[in-house]
Order: C-alpha cells, then sequence, then structure tokens
C-alpha cells in the first residue's frame, strides 16, 4: 500500500478515538429496509446505545439468519456500531462476519458502477447508494477506517481483497479522510 502498515493496537486505539462521539441513531433509525432480517437486527440493537460495550461474539452473531447486520443498519447506525465490529475483527474475533467487505463494496472498481434498484423502483449505482451511507462519516472516522483497511490489506495472506480495498482508499477514503 506504500505506506507503513500500523499495529493492531494502534489502529484501535485510533477508531476508539474518532468514534467516541459518533451519536447514537436512535431506536427507530436502525435499520434502513423493511423486512423479517431488517426487523430482527433492528430488536437485537434496540437501546444498545454504547458501541463500547458490545461484546465481539454478539457483532458476530447478530443477524445470524442473514449476511450480517451490517447489511440492515440505517447509514447512522452503520456509522456508530462499526467500531464495535471494527475491533473485533482487529482482535481476531469474528466468525460470520467481515466488515472489510462493507467498506469497499461499490468504492471498487468491479462494484461501482453496477446498478441497484431502491425501494420505490428508482435505479442508482453502488458507488452513488455508498456515497450516501458513508456521508455522516467525520475525517478524523474515515481516517480511522483507512488505518483499518490498509492494516487489513497487508495482513491479508491471500491478497484476494487488497485491489479491492486499494481503490476503494484511492476512489473514496482517502479524500473523505483528508477532507476535514
Amino acid at each position: 500500500m506504500g505506506d507503513t502498515t500500523p499495529s493492531a493496537e494502534s489502529v484501535k486505539a485510533l477508531i476508539r478515538s474518532a468514534f467516541a462521539d459518533a451519536p447514537y441513531p436512535g431506536d427507530t433509525a436502525l435499520v434502513r429496509s423493511v423486512g423479517d432480517d431488517p426487523d430482527e437486527v433492528a430488536e437485537l440493537f434496540r437501546g444498545r446505545d454504547d458501541w463500547r460495550a458490545l461484546t465481539a461474539e454478539f457483532v458476530d452473531r447478530a443477524g445470524a439468519a442473514s449476511p450480517s447486520a451490517l447489511s440492515f443498519f440505517s447509514p447512522g447506525a452503520f456509522r456508530f456500531y462499526l467500531p464495535a465490529y471494527l475491533i473485533a475483527d482487529l482482535d481476531g474475533r469474528l466468525v460470520y462476519t467481515d466488515p472489510l467487505f462493507y467498506l469497499y463494496h461499490g468504492l471498487d472498481e468491479a462494484t461501482r458502477a453496477q446498478a441497484v434498484r431502491l425501494p420505490g423502483g428508482a435505479t442508482t449505482t453502488w458507488w452513488e447508494v455508498q456515497q450516501d451511507h458513508f456521508a455522516g462519516f467525520t475525517a478524523a472516522e474515515a481516517s480511522a477506517v483507512v488505518a483499518y483497511l490498509r492494516w487489513r490489506a497487508e495482513s491479508d495472506e491471500t491478497g484476494f481483497s487488497r485491489r479491492s480495498v486499494r481503490e476503494a482508499l484511492d476512489n473514496y477514503w482517502l479524500a473523505k479522510a483528508a477532507a476535514g
């Protein structure tokens, strides 16, 4: 990636600091869609207004009937709960959930132009969806995401996600982090 890769401990400290004041979105703004899986996620996270109190086991299993609770969070809930997922991943404690995908999908070259049908029938691209999804992140939060992405790319022994991570960094996250 060109820069020195930070240690997992330094990335965790950066995440804790950057997201310390991320606002809880409220019990009625936890998910961005309706249905059985989003309803399950909303019920699991209702009242959980301190992401620091969530265990790795909880976030890893939340929404286990679906890909991950991260799939259903509203932009505010995604921003609020993301640090719990990132720290659990940095600790090597996630089995079922991989937050990395949710931070590069739609921002890399392979997926950014893919069409997405929104509720109500409108069509847009994953790039536009992700722009909206991450709009609330501060520059400090984006910098913490950059550090996490770099750490994950360098620790990926298979190299499977490196290109997507590099493209997401270049296409979006580095500019978002510098925008402060």
